[in-house]
């Protein structure tokens, strides 16, 4: 991904594009209360992070 690109990730079954990557996953996984997203690079360095719910800090 190229700096300041977007993608979404589904938890379900697709096909990757450019725009979206799924998961392949039969069972969801993410928390609508409370949950965080991390964007790791190819050195398992968090290049971002993103966190949602009650009593989170960004």
């Amino acid at each position: 991904m190229a700096g300041h690109s977007q993608i979404r990730v589904h938890t379900g079954y697709g096909h990757d594009n450019r725009w979206d990557v799924y998961q392949d996953r039969r069972n969801y996984v993410w928390d609508n209360n409370r949950d965080t997203a991390t964007l790791r690079n190819d050195h398992r360095r968090v290049v971002d992070q993103e966190r949602w719910g009650h009593g989170n800090r960004h």
